[in-house]
């Protein structure tokens, strides 16, 4: 019997990285998933890998940061298992080529990240807290970044993003806590992800030896795994983290603990 028996989750951007990760352990927990992503190929693997897992998963093709397909994944859970208990929200990009300083970030860009990496969470929260409130209560999960801690060179849209989505959890958090709706976060740092070893493609050299280098600037001496972050937010969604809310958790092999964090060198990396 697992800690989720009976329970129905929503994770976005589940196609690949942590999402993925995460929505497996949700699954091997005993729960029902809902994955929500734009990659239909890598969705409908995760989708077969979580019906073999557990006792129901489904795949919802949907750009999330528009608001007909965040209602739409609510819907689309609420029709196949009956109800919402926690929402991942955990969809986050940061394209190549899109590191440039605020003069040189197009309006177009800066426009997509933060449709995507924050106002889709406030849609998805938006279609989920009035089924998550069906069931007396529950709990919404942000991806954010050590990035909305600190930050650095040329990611101005990605770091605003991850900072809003701090601000966010702590202000939902306040909101709902009457209702037991909890809100926390996550902040990543770097992880062994899609989006990592893009950034890592586009410098000189070695990707893997790069990326080993990068986990070295970490004071546990690696980077970490989509299973390191999965391990978290399936504790914090679970009653053995009922006295928290609107707080968040730094995953990150002990970056934020550094300070100067800018030698380190390295990028976080969500998706």
């Amino acid at each position: 019997m697992g800690s989720f028996d009976g329970k129905v989750i929503i994770v976005t951007g589940a196609a690949w990285g942590i999402g993925r990760d995460t929505a497996l352990e949700f699954a091997r927990e005993g729960a029902r998933v809902v994955i929500a992503d734009v990659d239909k190929a890598a969705g409908k693997t995760v989708e077969s890998q979580l019906q073999d897992l557990g006792p129901g998963g489904l795949f919802v093709d949907a750009d999330v940061s528009k608001a007909e397909a965040s209602r739409r994944v609510v819907s689309e859970t609420v029709a196949a298992f009956g109800a919402v208990d926690v929402l991942f929200n955990n969809v986050g990009i940061q394209p190549a080529g899109s590191y440039h300083n605020v003069e040189d970030t197009p309006e177009e860009t800066w426009d997509r990240i933060l449709d995507i990496n924050l106002k889709s969470y406030y849609l998805m929260a938006k279609y989920a807290i009035p089924e998550i409130r069906k069931r007396g209560g529950g709990a919404i999960i942000n991806t954010a970044s050590v990035q909305g801690l600190q930050s650095q060179k040329l990611v101005p849209a990605y770091a605003a993003s991850k900072g809003g989505i701090l601000s966010l959890t702590r202000q939902m958090s306040l909101d709902y806590a009457a209702e037991n709706i909890r809100v926390l976060a996550v902040n990543p740092g770097a992880i062994d992800t899609k989006m990592l070893r893009t950034s890592a493609e586009q410098a000189e050299g070695n990707t893997d030896e790069l990326i080993a280098s990068w986990g070295k600037g970490h004071p546990l001496g690696r980077i970490g795994t989509g299973q390191d972050i999965a391990n978290v937010v399936v504790f914090l969604a679970s009653e053995r983290a009922s006295f928290m809310t609107g707080s968040y958790v730094n995953v990150d092999g002990g970056y934020m603990a550094v300070g100067a964090w800018g030698s380190a060198g390295s990028p976080d990396s969500e998706g």
